[in-house]
């Protein structure tokens, strides 16, 4: 009984000095850098000796991240299409008193250029629906409406009733002129008219496709009917508001009425304080 009670001093002793020996390895494991610690029989890399910090190699780009983008590439940007329409637009909302002039069937040099003249000559913009087979004799009227900052649409390649036409040769009179157009210009039409104002619905679909959008015009004009200059322009002045599109042709016959009602309504409208304009202006 003796040697018992004189040995427990002893065991507790051997217990202290366990318990210091197990916090300090414990310690060692949480602060070990795991790069270090060893796996399986592969010896631990010793720590470099300490000395000022060494700058970083630059990072180079990855094979592997590289390759998937350039194998999935977006293709080139297109304009988005437009969406198939029903019907044509007939007015144009903007605010205030504004309003659309619209000219079909040229370009034509023995009228164009005067309406050019006096478009210009009052500081205004209109849109002109060219007919393919009018716009490739005359490039150089194409261009004067581009630089005066007009709207080219398209109004088909020869003029012909869109309705009695198949699918592929309405895709030839309109995809025709936009050709044209995009050559002389620059750009292709965003805007086009069906001859006579025949609309169907496959001219609706391949329009858009073509990245157009269809206009039709709130007041006609009836100018190739040739009336006289005083009933073009009382017409004029009968349905302009805001909004109107009005209808007129600097093409397709004897239109030396038509430039010279231009002549006589534009000024009154601008006095009256409309605003002639395009679409997106």
């Amino acid at each position: 009984m003796k040697e018992d009670k004189q040995s427990i001093p002893g065991r507790r002793a051997m217990l202290r000095l366990a318990a210091c020996l197990g916090a300090a390895a414990t310690v060692h494991l949480v602060t070990a850098d795991p790069a270090e610690s060893p796996v399986g029989p592969t010896p631990a890399k010793p720590r470099p000796a300490a000395g000022p910090p060494q700058a970083s190699a630059p990072l180079k780009p990855s094979a592997y991240r590289l390759r998937p983008m350039t194998a999935h590439a977006p293709p080139k940007s297109v304009p988005a299409r437009p969406p198939v329409r029903r019907k044509p637009f007939l007015t144009m909302a903007a605010p205030g008193r504004t309003m659309v002039l619209t000219f079909d069937d040229g370009p034509d040099p023995n009228y164009t250029p005067d309406i050019l003249k006096t478009l210009r000559r009052h500081g205004v913009r209109a849109m002109f629906f060219v007919c393919g087979e009018m716009a490739v004799d005359n490039p150089d009227l194409l261009r004067e409406m581009a630089d005066d900052g007009h709207v080219i649409g398209n109004h088909s390649w020869s003029h012909p009733l869109i309705p009695k036409l198949s699918r592929s040769r309405i895709r030839s009179q309109l995809g025709s002129t936009s050709e044209i157009v995009e050559k002389t210009v620059g750009e292709p039409p965003c805007w086009y008219r069906a001859p006579y104002g025949a609309w169907n619905r496959a001219s609706f679909e391949i329009g858009a496709d073509l990245g157009m959008e269809p206009l039709g015009w709130t007041v006609d004009t009836l100018d190739w009917t040739e009336p006289g200059t005083s009933t073009i322009v009382r017409r004029v002045r009968a349905g302009a508001g805001p909004g109107v599109v009005v209808l007129s042709h600097d093409a397709g016959g004897n239109r030396s009425q038509s430039v010279r009602a231009l002549r006589t309504y534009l000024p009154e409208l601008l006095d009256q304080g409309y605003r002639i304009t395009v679409p997106n202006a």
